[in-house]
């Protein structure tokens, strides 16, 4: 049987239907389909065929925890204004999956257009909708491949069709799926050909009869694509780490995977020897205290895991803390508490790791909000972590974790590496000596000398118990307390090191809002939906870290309404703002949250807002 066998005569799929307007380049894709049915190569290749030409583009994948058999679904945003933040509403259904077709039909929006197996019959359901009826296992069959794996060539099938009636340009699909599997030549002519047939049995049989398009453009010129995993695990990499432990969990998995690879790539000596370990420990607790004994050594030492991992690692946080080792954490953040939804997204581990471990504790965290800043911060986290001595956590979450993103590309790092207060031989000659945990230059941040320095003062013990400045073993009231006061005074330091927030807006109007990480998207396309419909101008505030700088206090202080916009229930970025302003501030902060385990979208921030201010404020 050959393609053209398949093939029922009809107009071209070259336009929407008469009288129809094209919406051009500003619509959203949904793939469903079943987990573990190899569809995660075909909606990249979908994702970044119009990526290439030129047209803004987000791809964010929802699916199980379970290892196949399940729903998933892969929603591509399409946007000339560049938005990427979820959007609610679904324009272009491709219906995979029979048990869930019947919903996926139902939830989207009115004129959307949906393509189907014919067998499943959905234009059954509703009226309000453009369906493409498509023969998906009579065209993988028709590819030639064999029945085992046509399963997996059907995805590739409605590449083809979607090509054809979207406009994607067939040059971009073929040097994306050549791309996409570079190294498999044959699997590469397999999938290049169920592409074509689906695209030509498109253009042969189906009417093109809705509104959406896409034209080339060239918004993306110059930009890149990559996960926030990939994006954290090269700016360690570029940090100079050498010691790596991890226990894999969903989603911080890839972070370490990805920088094995990179790793084997840039890091092996031109005799063959690796100059880095990469050790996964029995769980999340053991992986903590194999990075605070390298850290103690000197190394440049981290781990990455997610909330639960986090659970298990706060005896050895506080260690960290009280006995002042350097350390990174990457911590891509799903919801919880327990299990909670292992694949869901979430910012609700704030308040937690803000005080990980018992007693009076504070750990610093960074807040990335692009993949970007997940490299850069992926950097700075070292820097900061040995100029404090202290732990650090860079706080992702799955949406950025796992999820594909546009960027600009990625900066060499030029500045240099900041090890911080370590005292050489030399040094320590000249000194003749030095207490551990003395504040010598009034920032609460002590000397340490590495171990293997060659000098007589230079060892000394760590302590996670009662010490002194000199690390001798005490249980002095006194001692306590002036060390304590002293760790207090060095998370002030800390200001001074973190990145600062970032101000958008003039400042000048009476509302204002502030977010932080992956909310930052939404907040950005939230904020031109309230000028434009409410007339509601605001300034924007996002906070990059924790501790906070008087950026976020001057910011408070000039508004009458402040919105602060998280993905967790609890409001947990206002209750740590809460901690930090003055009772006459505190009075301004309003709560927006989203917790249901999507990535948060504008829509829900805009409805959330203008309900606010329209209440009488």
């Amino acid at each position: 049987m050959t393609t053209s066998d398949l093939l029922v005569q009809g107009q071209p799929a070259s336009g929407p239907a008469k009288g129809v307007k094209q919406i051009v380049n500003d619509f959203s894709i949904q793939i469903a389909t079943v987990n573990g049915s190899g569809s995660q190569s075909a909606n990249n290749v979908l994702l970044r065929s119009i990526f290439r030409m030129g047209v803004p583009v987000s791809g964010k994948n929802l699916f199980p925890s379970n290892i196949a058999g399940l729903p998933t679904w892969y929603t591509i945003r399409v946007s000339k204004y560049g938005w990427v933040a979820r959007k609610t509403d679904i324009d272009v259904l491709i219906a995979m999956n029979a048990e869930t077709a019947r919903q996926d039909v139902l939830s989207v929006c009115a004129g959307a257009a949906v393509i189907y197996d014919e067998t499943l019959k959905l234009n059954e359901l509703r009226q309000d909708l453009t369906y493409y009826p498509v023969p998906f296992d009579k065209l993988a069959a028709a590819t030639g491949a064999e029945a085992k794996i046509r399963k997996l060539v059907k995805n590739m099938v409605y590449v083809g069709v979607a090509a054809q009636l979207l406009s994607i340009d067939m040059e971009w699909v073929e040097k994306t799926v050549r791309k996409q599997f570079a190294k498999k030549v044959k699997a590469a002519e397999l999938n290049l050909n169920a592409v074509r047939v689906g695209f030509d049995y498109a253009a042969s049989s189906l009417t093109k009869r809705d509104p959406y398009h896409i034209e080339a453009m060239t918004a993306t010129q110059g930009k890149i694509i990559i996960d926030g995993n990939a994006a954290a695990a090269m700016g360690a990499m570029f940090a100079g780490v050498t010691v790596v432990t991890w226990y894999p969990i969903t989603p911080s998995s890839s972070v370490v995977e990805q920088l094995i690879d990179y790793m084997k790539k840039y890091r092996i000596e031109q005799d063959g020897k690796a100059n880095f370990a990469i050790v996964q420990a029995e769980d999340e607790l053991a992986a903590i205290g194999m990075v605070l004994g390298a850290g103690w050594a000197g190394a440049r030492s981290m781990t990455a895991t997610s909330g639960p991992g986090i659970s298990l690692m706060a005896e050895f946080a506080g260690l960290g803390y009280y006995a002042e080792i350097p350390g990174v954490i990457f911590d891509v953040q799903r919801t919880g508490p327990s299990t909670g939804l292992p694949t869901r997204t979430s910012q609700g581990d704030l308040t937690f790791i803000a005080g990980l471990s018992h007693g009076d504790t504070k750990h610093v965290m960074l807040l990335p909000a692009s993949v970007k800043e997940c490299f850069e911060f992926g950097i700075e986290a070292f820097n900061i972590a040995e100029q404090l001595q202290t732990p650090i956590f860079v706080l992702s979450d799955l949406d950025l974790g796992m999820n594909n993103w546009m960027s600009e590309p990625f900066d060499y790092p030029e500045k240099p590496i900041a090890r911080g207060k370590v005292l050489d031989a030399s040094q320590l000659e000249e000194l003749g000596g030095f207490a551990r945990y003395k504040d010598v230059d009034g920032d609460a941040v002590p000397y340490r000398t590495l171990p293997g320095t060659n000098h007589p003062t230079a060892a000394f013990f760590t302590r996670g118990s009662g010490h002194n400045e000199e690390a001798q073993y005490t249980e002095r009231p006194d001692d306590y307390e002036n060390n304590m006061l002293r760790l207090a005074r060095k998370f002030e330091t800390a200001e001074t090191l973190v990145p600062k927030p970032i101000l958008e807006g003039k400042g000048q109007q009476k509302v204002g809002i502030v977010a932080f990480g992956t909310s930052h998207w939404a907040v950005l396309e939230s904020r031109d939906q309230l000028e434009r419909e409410s007339k509601l101008a605001t300034d924007y505030l996002r906070l990059r870290a924790y501790p906070f700088t008087q950026e976020m206090h001057d910011f408070v202080a000039r508004h009458e309404r402040v919105y602060v916009i998280e993905q967790n229930r609890d409001a947990q970025m206002l209750q740590l703002l809460k901690v930090d302003l003055d009772p006459a501030q505190i009075v301004k902060l309003r709560s927006v949250r989203h917790f249901n385990g999507l990535p948060i979208d504008a829509r829900s921030i805009t409805t959330a807002i203008a309900s606010q201010e329209g209440a009488g404020k």
